[in-house]
């Protein structure tokens, strides 16, 4: 059930701290290479000693696929043994294996025939596996959750309403280990937002959807839900929040009952302020807590209390990112492009 007054009590607990420095001294740091042009070659800034233990020193990011409009929804199948990702705007979905070329793979990737006028973003938005291998689809265009067989490419709706009204614009989901579905539900993908008239609900949402097809509503004060994960013991839910006025990374006790004692995991103001391109955005948890997550200026490794352990940057935006190849491998939608970085056997791997 949603707790009235999240938000506010999460902002009146928030207490700045040694760690938001760092993240503002990092932030002066990489503000030269932010702007509007083309993406940069992306670089690793080790903000602690810690991170060599995730990635050696002197790897490099490797980029993969490019001439993309906008890369999101990033998700390893590793019974195909390839990368599947979502283009919103271009209403398709591309796979990609190693050695060869990002190809189309769902086309159209949501809804097919929108009008601009009324939807942004026609597309797949975030991207996951169900506890069987089935894709689930974020679809954006389309403001449903979807179900696709990976080998028929057949779809279905898993839902598309909750209260009897129409969801916004689905944006991110993360798959629990019971299967319940956890999912974002901001206006993006409505071309006027939340004055679209397409628009049903009075909020913008995050969602608990259980196995047996009963949806909940977690969190309705957020402005802008985006990102969405669980901690490795699924006693925590993160979500980030992408409002250019106080752009945030949230996270809440929960339960079978909900979620509680909500409070600003990081806070980004300064971090945006200081030209950090970018959002808060797509996010993954490690087996041992690290977050790794989309911030202004790149995608941040920190630890679940907050303190920065490194920060991938190109200078654009990078939106989102998932672990692959069992753990071997970060990949990372960037913009107009997709990164791959190689990662320490035994942190997310087996050895």
């Amino acid at each position: 059930m949603k707790q009235p007054g999240l938000e506010r009590c999460a902002k009146e607990a928030f207490q700045p701290g040694r760690r938001d420095i760092l993240f503002g001294a990092m932030a002066m740091v990489a503000a030269p290479a932010f702007g509007a042009g083309p993406a940069a070659e992306p670089r690793i800034q080790r903000l602690s000693p810690a991170f060599d233990r995730m990635v050696a020193p002197g790897t490099r990011v490797e980029t993969i696929a490019t001439g993309i409009r906008w890369a999101e929804g990033p998700v390893w199948v590793e019974a195909g043994q390839y990368l599947l990702f979502s283009d919103p705007p271009a209403n398709i979905v591309r796979r990609w294996r190693k050695g060869g070329p990002a190809v189309p793979f769902l086309d159209p990737s949501g809804a097919g025939g929108t009008d601009p006028k009324l939807i942004r973003e026609p597309g797949a938005n975030g991207l996951a596996l169900d506890r069987t291998g089935r894709l689930l689809i974020a679809n954006s265009g389309g403001r449903s959750i979807d179900r696709v067989d990976l080998v028929a490419r057949r779809r279905e709706v898993v839902v598309d309403r909750y209260q009897g009204k129409r969801f916004n614009s689905p944006n991110d989901m993360h798959v629990a280990r019971d299967g319940t579905l956890y999912f974002t539900d901001p206006p993006y993908g409505l071309t006027e937002g939340d004055t679209s008239p397409l628009k049903e609900m009075s909020v913008n949402g995050v969602y608990r959807l259980r196995p047996g097809g009963v949806v909940e509503l977690l969190e309705g004060s957020l402005t802008r839900p985006n990102g969405i994960a669980l901690s490795p013991d699924e006693t925590r839910l993160y979500v980030s929040v992408s409002d250019e006025t106080a752009p945030r990374i949230m996270v809440y006790d929960l339960d079978a009952k909900g979620v509680r004692n909500a409070r600003v995991l990081l806070d980004a103001k300064a971090m945006k302020a200081r030209g950090g391109a970018g959002l808060p955005d797509g996010m993954k948890v490690a087996r041992d807590g690290t977050l790794v997550c989309s911030v202004p200026g790149g995608m941040m490794f920190m630890t679940p209390d907050a303190e920065p352990l490194a920060l991938v940057t190109t200078g654009a935006p990078i939106a989102n990112c998932a672990f692959g190849e069992r753990g071997r491998a970060l990949y990372m939608t960037a913009n107009d492009r997709v990164l791959r970085l190689p990662l320490r056997a035994g942190w997310q791997s087996e050895g």
